[in-house]
């Protein structure tokens, strides 16, 4: 067995995992997590000058989350994207609602109960 099953949902073909074992799932997502950025680690080495600038600190990176959970002047909005405290444009895949059904879609078929 390799060390990481690598699964491909494929909404439209309803390919999906087979079975589902949330300790091998845990481990899985962890293994993957780590192997990611030790990827992402060497091929931004190279050019890691040109994303210095784009780096925050803890509190920069938490700013937004925190600003929708506290601000009530976010109070009832809902469905919007932010980014640095300000409701942003998202890009093009994140506004198509039909990608957005099939991924919920696609989320009901693997969480239903057996």
């Amino acid at each position: 067995m390799d060390l990481i099953t690598f699964v491909v949902l494929e909404f439209s073909r309803h390919t999906y995992c087979f079975f589902y074992n949330s300790f091998y799932a845990y481990g899985q997502s962890k293994l993957a997590n780590t192997l990611h950025a030790k990827e992402l680690t060497r091929r931004l080495k190279s050019i890691y000058g040109l994303f210095k600038h784009l780096q925050k600190n803890i509190s920069q990176g938490a700013s937004t989350t925190c600003y929708l959970a506290l601000n009530p002047k976010v109070k009832g909005v809902s469905g919007e994207y932010f980014a640095d405290n300000n409701v942003a444009k998202p890009s093009g895949y994140a506004k198509d609602a039909e990608l957005a059904k099939k991924l919920w879609e696609c989320g009901m078929e693997l969480t239903k109960s057996k």
